[in-house]
C-alpha cells in the first residue's frame, strides 16, 4: 500500500516532537492562557444566554432548543438576532444539569477544555493543509509531528483573538473543514495531471463531494426554515456601515472593517468586547487618512493571492491557498456580503479565521528561516518571545474577562467613543452600589449617543432614587419619545410621575407600559401602588391580583394585597389572601409577618404566634416583628414575653415607632401586678 505524500518541512528551529508529545505541548500553552479565567464570574453576554436562559432549566422540553435562538428566543420571532446555535445551548444545558445549578465554574472549565483539545486537534489539520501526513500499512503515522504544523498550531492555542470566543460552538465545524479539506488537498492540490471524471467516479470522490454538498444545501434551507425564512432586523446602532447614506459608502466602510479585523489577527492588542455606537467612526470622505488601511490590506491580500497562483513550487502553492482559503472563507458570514449582520466587528467570529492566518504566518517563518540561514537563532528567539507574549497578553485578557467590572473598564481605552462601553461601566457601578459615579457614565453615554434610550432610562432610575425628580421626568419622557414602545421607561416615567403627584399622567404611562408589554407583572404592581395612594382600593386588588397571575411568586404583590384587605377591615379575606400566599411562596417572611398581625387582630393567638416565631427564625434581626410579637404576647396576656420582644426591638430599633409606648405601658402594668400581689 502507497504511502501519502510525505510533508515537507522548513528549517523551522523547533525540537522534533513526537504526536502525542506535540499535541499535549500545544494543549498545554491553551491551558496556560486561559486557566486563570476558570473561576471567573458570568460576564457580559452570559445574563442572557445563560443566566436567564430558560432553556437551560430541566422544566423547559428539551426540544426547543432546535427551534430557540442562542438567547432561548424563538427563531421565528422579529425580535430574534437568528444566532442558531442548538449545540451550544445544549452544552449549557448538560453543564447545567451536571452541575445542579448555574455555576460558571464548570461553564468556564469545559469552554477551555475544548480550546486545548481543539488546538492540539489543529496540527493534523495544519499539516493535512500543507502536505499530507505519512501513515504506514497498519495506519500508524510514521513521521513525527511536522515542525510549520506544530509551530500554527501554538500560534493557534495561544492566539489572544480567541479569549471571547466560544470555542464549544466551533468544534464541529473544525472537524468538518477537517474531513473536506484532506479530501479536495489529496485528490485535486497535489496531483499533477487533471483528475478526469471517470477516475472521480472510480474512488467515490464525486459521490463524497456530491453528498457533502447536498447535506451543506439541506442545513442551509433547513436553517433558512427554522428562522422563519427571514433575516433578522437590526438597527443602525448595530451596524452603522449598512445604513451609509450610499452603496459606495458602505463597500468602502465594509473594507475598513475587514482591514481592523486583519490588525486584530496581526496585532490582537486592541480588544475590547463590543465595537458599535461610535467605537469604530465611519469613513464619510475618500479623503480620510484611514483609507490606507484599506489599500494596504488588499495589497497584501492580492500579494498573497498572486503568490499562490504563479508560484512554481507547488508546495508553496498549496500552503498559501489553503491557508488563505481557512483565513477568508469562515469570515465571509461575518462580512455583511451575504446579508447584514449585527455587529461592527466580533472577536469570536475569527476564531476559524485565526487558523488560516497562523498557517501562512508559521509557513512564512519557516521560509525566512530556509532563506536566511545565518540568522536562524535570532528567528528562533523572535518566535519563543511572540509566544511568550501571546501567552501573557491572553493571560492578560482572560484575567479582564474575569468580572464585569475589570471588562467593562479594559474597554475605556480601547473605545472612549463607545457610548455602550460608558453605559456598561455605569450599569456596573450601579449595581455595585455607588450610583454617584455611575451618573456621570451614563451622563457620556447619552452625550456620545444622544437617542440611547437604555442609558435615559437607567440615569432616569438613579435621579429618581436621589429625588432628583424634575430630570429624571424629562429623562425618562425623552426616551420614551425616541422609543414609544419602551416599556420599561413608561413603567418608570410612571413612577416618576406618582412620585411628583401627577396621578392621571402617571396612571396613563403605567397602560402605555402594559400596552406594548403584556405580561409586565412589576407594572401592574406600581400600578395597584398608584390606587392604593388615591384609595381606589378595588382598582389597587385588581392589579395586584393581576400581578400575582402573571407572575406568581410577586411577594410584594401578595404581601400588600394582605396589607390593604387588612387596613381595611377585611381581616378574613386578608386571611385567605395570606394563606395563599404562603403556599406559593412558603419561606416568605413578610407574608408570614403579615398574616401572622391579621391572625392576632382575629384572636387567633396560637396560629399568629407560629407565624411570627418561623418568620423570626428567618429574618432574626427584624425589629418590627419583634415589636409586634410583643403586642401578641401583650394582649394575650404573656406579659413576661411581652417584656422580651419589646426589649429586643428597642435593642435592634430604638426609634421603632409606638415601640417604645407599648414597653412603658407594659412595666406599668407590671409594676401595678407586683404591687397588688401578696
Amino acid at each position: 500500500m502507497a504511502l501519502s505524500e510525505v510533508y515537507w518541512d522548513h528549517q523551522i528551529p523547533l525540537p522534533k516532537l513526537a504526536p502525542v508529545q506535540a499535541k499535549a505541548t500545544v494543549a498545554l500553552v491553551a491551558l496556560l492562557c486561559f486557566i486563570n479565567s476558570y473561576d471567573g464570574e458570568f460576564v457580559f453576554d452570559d445574563s442572557e444566554a445563560i443566566v436567564n436562559n430558560k432553556d437551560l432549566k430541566p422544566t423547559t422540553p428539551l426540544n426547543n432548543i432546535w427551534s430557540n435562538d442562542f438567547w432561548g428566543s424563538n427563531l421565528s420571532s422579529n425580535s430574534s438576532h437568528k444566532s442558531y446555535r442548538p449545540l451550544t445551548v445544549l452544552t449549557f444545558r448538560l453543564n447545567y444539569l451536571l452541575a445542579g445549578g448555574l455555576h460558571p465554574v464548570g461553564f468556564h472549565v469545559l469552554n477551555i477544555i475544548l480550546h486545548a483539545v481543539i488546538s492540539a486537534l489543529m496540527i493534523d489539520v495544519f499539516a493535512i493543509l500543507i502536505g499530507g501526513l505519512a501513515y504506514d500499512e497498519k495506519g500508524v503515522k510514521l513521521n513525527n509531528a511536522p515542525k510549520t504544523s506544530l509551530l500554527a498550531a501554538l500560534f493557534f492555542a495561544a492566539h489572544p483573538v480567541h479569549t471571547e470566543s466560544g470555542v464549544n460552538a466551533v468544534f464541529d465545524v473544525l472537524l468538518i473543514c477537517n474531513v473536506n479539506v484532506y479530501e479536495l488537498s489529496q485528490r485535486l492540490l497535489l496531483r499533477k495531471n487533471p483528475l478526469h471524471v471517470s477516475e472521480m467516479l472510480r474512488t467515490g470522490l464525486l459521490m463524497r463531494l456530491t453528498l457533502m454538498g447536498l447535506g451543506g444545501l439541506s442545513m442551509l434551507y433547513a436553517r433558512w426554515r427554522i428562522m422563519g425564512t427571514g433575516p433578522p432586523a437590526f438597527t443602525e446602532v448595530d451596524n452603522p456601515a449598512s445604513f451609509a447614506e450610499n452603496m459606495f459608502l458602505r463597500i468602502v466602510n465594509y473594507n475598513y472593517y475587514y482591514s481592523l479585523n486583519a490588525w486584530l489577527l496581526l496585532c490582537p492588542w486592541w480588544l475590547c468586547f463590543d465595537w458599535s455606537m461610535g467605537c469604530v467612526p465611519l469613513i464619510k470622505s475618500v479623503s480620510d487618512w484611514r483609507m490606507l488601511w484599506l489599500l494596504m490590506m488588499w495589497c497584501i491580500l492580492i500579494g498573497l493571492i498572486s503568490q499562490a497562483l504563479c508560484s512554481q513550487d507547488s508546495q508553496k502553492r498549496r500552503t498559501l491557498t489553503l491557508g488563505l482559503v481557512l483565513l477568508v472563507v469562515p469570515f465571509l458570514p461575518a462580512s455583511n456580503i451575504f446579508f447584514r449582520v449585527g455587529f461592527v466587528i466580533a472577536e469570536r467570529v475569527l476564531y476559524l479565521s485565526s487558523a488560516g492566518y497562523c498557517l501562512l504566518l508559521a509557513y512564512s517563518l519557516g521560509h525566512c528561516c530556509c532563506r536566511w540561514t545565518r540568522f536562524r537563532k535570532l528567528l528562533c528567539v523572535s518566535v519563543v518571545a511572540l509566544l511568550c507574549v501571546c501567552v501573557a497578553r491572553c493571560a492578560l485578557r482572560s484575567h479582564q474577562w474575569r468580572a464585569e467590572q475589570t471588562l467593562f473598564t479594559s474597554a475605556l481605552s480601547v473605545c472612549p467613543l463607545n457610548a455602550k462601553v460608558h453605559y456598561n461601566v455605569g450599569k456596573n457601578l450601579a449595581d455595585r452600589g455607588n450610583s454617584t459615579a455611575a451618573i456621570g457614565y451614563y451622563r457620556e453615554a447619552v452625550r456620545l449617543h444622544p437617542t440611547y434610550v437604555h442609558a435615559m432610562n437607567n440615569l432616569g432610575n438613579i435621579l429618581k432614587e436621589r429625588n432628583e425628580l424634575i430630570e429624571a421626568e424629562k429623562l425618562l419622557s425623552k426616551a420614551v419619545s425616541i422609543q414609544p414602545d419602551f416599556a420599561a421607561a413608561w413603567m418608570n416615567l410612571g413612577i416618576v410621575q406618582n412620585s411628583l403627584q401627577k396621578f392621571e399622567e402617571a396612571e396613563q404611562s403605567y397602560w402605555n407600559a402594559i400596552r406594548f408589554r403584556k405580561k409586565y407583572p412589576d407594572c401592574y404592581y406600581n400600578l395597584g401602588r398608584l390606587y392604593a395612594d388615591q384609595n381606589r382600593h378595588v382598582d389597587a386588588l385588581n392589579a395586584w391580583r393581576n400581578a400575582t397571575m402573571l407572575k406568581p411568586d410577586h411577594s410584594l404583590a401578595w404581601n400588600n394585597m394582605v396589607i390593604l384587605l387588612d387596613n381595611t377591615g377585611n381581616l378574613g379575606q386578608a386571611e385567605l389572601i395570606g394563606r395563599e400566599a404562603l403556599k406559593l411562596l412558603p419561606n416568605d417572611h413578610t407574608i408570614m409577618f403579615s398574616l401572622a398581625n391579621v391572625l392576632g387582630k382575629l384572636q387567633k393567638y396560637k396560629e399568629s404566634e407560629g407565624f411570627f416565631l418561623h418568620a423570626l427564625r428567618i429574618n432574626p434581626n427584624a425589629a418590627s416583628c419583634h415589636g409586634n410579637l410583643a403586642v401578641l404576647y401583650h394582649r394575650w396576656g404573656k406579659l413576661e414575653l411581652a417584656k422580651k420582644h419589646y426589649e429586643l426591638s428597642l435593642k435592634l430599633d430604638p426609634e421603632a415607632p409606638g415601640t417604645r409606648d407599648n414597653y412603658n405601658m407594659l412595666r406599668r402594668k407590671l409594676d401595678q401586678l407586683k404591687q397588688s400581689a401578696p
